[in-house]
């Protein structure tokens, strides 16, 4: 078999799998696609619309009906890509407490993830691509050439979240990020849709002791030997 074209890298919250994805994507010269993204874009939009987080039927139907869409960066911000929401660019407006909060509900809708992991698949398929997220191994695209569980300690992740809201400016509580941390990893691993877990032929790195540059370069090597 050559060089895997569609790789998998699923894992929780803040366990750098979204950094990992970049620069593997980057150093293989695919697509980068983290599918967080779109999650976020439809929960910021049901906010803006003032629709009830709780509403799954509304926030389904807004699902189906938004147009997101994810680019190369424009702009030298520190963003790794674009999100467009209905042409919008919200690659930062995604990343608001308010966004954090209700981003876990929503994805656990059926309607949502259905609308999203059917756009996630036509992409997926239509060139070698780097997909990063929460059940693409499991859900999206099963058939991944490659697949990639990076897992990190919830209090390793808290420390990297909360540095990067600061390098963003923002004044964050240690306490707090661990606390949402600890509650969207709940929520995350016991929804009946798409839990998050490995897949049975995932290969899981924990990256509790390594550095992103060596948890780039086992991923590299796993791309080399599959």
């Amino acid at each position: 078999m050559g060089r895997p074209t569609t790789i998998a890298i699923d894992g929780p919250a803040a366990s750098g799998k979204s950094t990992l994805g970049a620069l593997l994507a980057d150093d293989l010269g695919y697509l980068y696609f983290d599918t967080g993204v779109m999650y976020r874009a439809v929960t910021l939009a049901a906010l803006q619309r003032g629709l009830s987080i709780d509403d799954e039927a509304a926030v389904g139907d807004l699902a189906r009906q938004v147009c997101i869409d994810v680019r190369p960066p424009s702009v030298a911000d520190g963003r790794a890509y674009d999100v467009l929401l209905d042409g919008q660019d919200v690659t930062w407006a995604i990343r608001t407490d308010a966004v954090n909060a209700h981003v876990s509900p929503v994805s656990t809708y059926a309607a949502v993830r259905k609308a999203m992991t059917d756009q996630q698949r036509r992409i997926a398929h239509e060139q070698p691509v780097v997909m990063v997220g929460r059940d693409i191994g499991t859900v999206v695209v099963p058939e991944a050439d490659l697949k990639i569980f990076l897992d990190a300690s919830v209090e390793i992740r808290a420390e990297r979240r909360y540095q990067e809201m600061v390098s963003r400016g923002e004044h964050p509580d240690f306490d707090v990020v661990l606390a949402s941390l600890r509650k969207r990893d709940r929520i995350d691993s016991s929804r009946a849709i798409a839990p998050l877990k490995p897949a049975e032929d995932a290969v899981v790195i924990c990256a509790d002791d390594l550095s992103i540059l060596e948890v780039l370069q086992k991923a590299k090597e796993l791309v080399n030997h599959v």
